[in-house]
């Protein structure tokens, strides 16, 4: 991991700056202590990182958990109770590992996982706008359409208009300049460039813009748009700011429903987003999915232990790592041990960085997730690439991401029956002459009951006087379902002069009088013809 150090370093770095105010954000926005979203970027970083098999996959709180947070402390009668559930669903996670349900992560089509990153970057986008322009709101960190307080996303973007602030909007839009020539032209010009990361700069060049107008009377930056960490006066109130569960009520059964539901929803995001990174990795590499399954289980017990949100491995900040060039699990360790000890020594100066700054970082992350380009490279894939695409995308940037991607799972499966439908078979004409139709019909490899319909269409479209070969000789499956059609359609054959030559490696036989006995077949069952 050391080897490439000098890569992670400045990876580390940016992924920092994204992740601090993600993880306060995700806090304000799941209705708990602010330091909690901070004890689960310190675990997802350094613990869940240390343990997990994935080399550029970053770990924290997650949006996507965060309306099921703020529901559950309610419902459970405070946060104390609530950890109960996160520790539990840490327990759950690993049970998981040790059963190997990672492979779940395996079944989802490339086209739904580029669909998924897609609509993550324009959710970002869409999200971080109003902080760019200095309307700050709660919802900038809740990932979903309807949000929260009630409104949506497009209604964030329309009451920006009448918020904006003059000083956030002109630091932001400084800072994603910068950060364009930074990345467009800076880095090709010296390494200097490439060692010193952009997203660095523009948080200094913040910190300083917000120094020099302090006392300003248009441009001055204060409240809501700037970062927000706990500052402690002591090492006891230091202290005091972790929470611990309280496991009297380890009894009751909606802390079980609860804790179920964190470890499946934390555990498919989880398997997601590496599915996600593994593709936007440069280098190609695996994450093993059940060793991930298990650091994430031992991530949220811990972080449940000592006041932390549920933690999942989550694609903004891994992707944040790979676009600023990480190499190794040491980025994500490294960003990890950035998150604790900035909030431990150096609080104030953190909460001297706008928000419009890290927007118009995020606004870059947002934009290489979902570049123009890849739209155009979708589409001309062809429908069964782009159809589950664009539905992902649409799903994800008008419900939630896991609503859109069970949509474009659920649009993908469409695109396999309907391709099963039209591929069960070949048909063809080879003579009309002597007033008899020779028809062939050629069955695919595997024909299941998903191509009944399109089998029974074509038997019964066949005119009468018609004499037909019917070749399974590349068959190696056919289901049970089938033959039972064809066993109708020989007893129907008869009424309408159709002769039938079956085609087989078993042999061939005219007018076959039982194609159940010809297959050898037992009712209920399917036969392999290899």
């Amino acid at each position: 991991m050391f080897k490439t150090l000098k890569n992670d370093l400045p990876a580390s770095v940016v992924v920092f700056f994204v992740a601090l105010p993600l993880c306060l954000g995700i806090a304000l926005a799941s209705g708990a202590p602010l330091f909690s979203g901070v004890i689960a970027g310190v675990i997802g970083g350094i613990v869940v990182g240390s343990l997990s098999g994935s080399k550029l996959g970053v770990s924290g709180p997650a949006a996507g958990l965060a309306a099921i947070v703020l529901t559950a402390i309610g419902t459970l009668g405070g946060y104390e109770n609530f950890l109960v559930a996160v520790v539990l669903g840490g327990i759950i996670q690993l049970l998981f590992g040790v059963l190997k349900a990672g492979i779940i992560g395996y079944y989802f089509p490339s086209s739904v996982i580029k669909g998924m990153l897609t609509g993550i970057g324009i959710i970002i986008i869409l999200k971080q706008i109003p902080n760019f322009f200095g309307y700050d709101e709660e919802s900038a960190w809740d990932l979903e359409f309807f949000e929260i307080d009630g409104g949506n996303t497009f209604s964030e973007l329309i009451s920006m208009f009448s918020n904006i602030h003059p000083g956030a909007a002109l630091v932001g839009i400084i800072s994603l300049l910068l950060l364009i020539l930074w990345d467009k032209v800076l880095t090709k010009k010296s390494k200097v460039f490439e060692i010193i990361q952009g997203p660095f700069v523009v948080v200094v060049l913040g910190i300083i813009f917000f120094t020099l107008t302090q006392n300003h009377d248009v441009l001055s930056i204060g409240g809501k748009h700037m970062v927000s960490v706990p500052i402690p006066d002591d090492l006891d109130s230091f202290i005091g700011q972790f929470s611990f569960p309280n496991f009297a009520v380890i009894t009751n059964y909606e802390v079980w429903i609860v804790a179920f539901t964190i470890a499946l929803v934390a555990s498919l995001e989880t398997l997601l987003s590496v599915e996600a990174s593994d593709k936007l990795d440069p280098d190609k590499n695996v994450t093993p999915t059940n060793r991930e399954l298990l650091a994430q289980g031992t991530g949220n017990i811990l972080s449940g232990l000592i006041g932390g949100l549920p933690v999942t491995q989550v694609i903004v900040r891994s992707s944040a790592n790979i676009q600023s060039g990480g190499k190794s699990k040491m980025s994500t360790i490294i960003h990890g041990f950035l998150l604790l000890i900035s909030v431990i020594l150096i609080p104030t100066l953190l909460n001297k960085i706008p928000l419009s700054v890290l927007a118009a970082i995020l606004l870059i992350v947002g934009y290489k997730l979902a570049k123009p380009s890849l739209f155009k490279k979708m589409y001309n894939l062809g429908w069964k690439q782009s159809v589950p695409f664009f539905a992902t995308v649409v799903g994800i940037v008008f419900t939630d991401l896991l609503v859109g991607i069970g949509l474009g799972l659920a649009v993908g499966i469409v695109v396999i029956l309907l391709k099963s439908y039209q591929n069960s078979h070949f048909l063809h004409i080879e003579d009309n002459s002597n007033g008899k139709h020779k028809i062939k019909m050629a069955l695919a490899e595997e024909v299941t009951f998903f191509n009944k319909g399109a089998i029974l269409k074509e038997l019964d479209s066949l005119p009468r006087d018609t004499y037909l070969e019917f070749d399974v000789t590349k068959t190696r499956y056919l289901d049970y379902d089938i033959i039972e059609i064809l066993e109708d359609f020989a007893f129907k054959a008869k009424e309408r002069n159709i002769d039938i030559k079956l085609v087989s490696k078993r042999g061939v036989v005219e007018n076959p009088p039982s194609f159940i006995e010809f297959f050898q077949l037992r009712p209920k069952s399917n036969i392999s013809l290899s």
